[in-house]
């Protein structure tokens, strides 16, 4: 397999896992919402996957391809902020190696003007809930600078944005530790990926939440994912009915209340495909 379709099916697995845990507010397997479907989730992960993987394409037209597939398929923003995180990952695999977020560090640091061209045009397609417009370097606007200083300047207000200037410590610290310690626990998936989900649900407040339903909303689904974390069994037999009811209770209240932590989501499928890229480097070194 090259490495570039390693890295599609790294992609395409990560969303389907993310899709495949009760995850409270969020669409999965278990539960529609917000007007999607989990059959467009995993489409868009499908067609998504090959200009994401596209070796030495630049991370804005990584990007701004996905996307434009996605409407193809489904129509709709289904992954934008996926799409955003897992761009700069797909091209820090290219680079060989082992030290995964290394390469990120070059990847980010070579962001250009052509990149936020492209991202612009990413998010006007997407057009996604609560973006509104922005002083400097609104989207409808001229670009002006590389897309790294253009996350800078959002990273207050967007997690997503932070990870461009934070060198994605979310991704590379509070989730693959935290998936770490789901392993340790030896919980199996798709428990697994719910444990990161709730991990950053409890984490901070999902910018998500926060720029559609305010400060408090955000504070409120960051309170009850640390409970519902704070219930998770540490042995599972078959679903443990139980606990599940406990997170599909939770999920309708927040669907009910169009609640929908999608950074804690969009943060998750990165962290597992941060994860997978990290095995597939190992894997081509010991190939070599």
């Amino acid at each position: 397999m090259t490495v570039a379709a390693a890295i599609a099916s790294a992609f395409e697995d990560s969303c389907r896992d993310e899709i495949e845990a009760p995850k409270p507010g969020n669409v999965h397997i278990y539960s529609d919402g917000h007007g999607m479907v989990v059959e467009e989730f995993l489409l868009s992960a499908r067609v998504a996957s090959v200009p994401l993987s596209t070796f030495g394409a630049p991370v804005g037209t990584r990007i701004l391809g996905a996307v434009e597939a996605t409407f193809a398929a489904v129509g709709k923003n289904t992954n934008l902020g996926i799409l955003l995180l897992c761009g700069p990952l797909a091209a820090a695999a290219d680079m060989g190696g082992e030290n995964l977020r290394g390469n990120l560090e070059t990847v980010l640091q070579g962001l250009s003007r052509g990149d936020t061209e492209n991202v612009f045009a990413a998010i006007r397609r997407a057009s996604p809930g609560g973006l509104g417009s922005a002083v400097r370097h609104d989207v409808h606007g001229p670009v002006e600078t590389g897309l790294r200083e253009v996350m800078a300047e959002a990273a207050a207000r967007d997690r997503i944005a932070l990870q461009y200037v934070s060198m994605f410590h979310d991704i590379f610290v509070t989730g693959l530790e935290a998936l770490e310690q789901a392993r340790t626990k030896n919980l199996p998936s798709p428990w697994s990926t719910l444990y990161v989900y709730l991990t950053f649900l409890a984490a901070f407040p999902d910018t998500h939440v926060l720029r559609k339903c305010g400060t408090a909303a955000a504070r409120e689904v960051q309170r009850k994912g640390g409970e519902i974390l704070g219930k998770m069994p540490s042995v599972f037999v078959g679903h443990h009915n139980g606990y599940l009811e406990d997170l599909l209770m939770l999920d309708g209240e927040f669907k009910a209340r169009s609640l929908n932590p999608g950074t804690s989501a969009d943060l998750t499928v990165a962290t597992l495909f941060a994860d997978r890229l990290r095995n597939i480097l190992l894997q081509h070194r010991n190939d070599g």
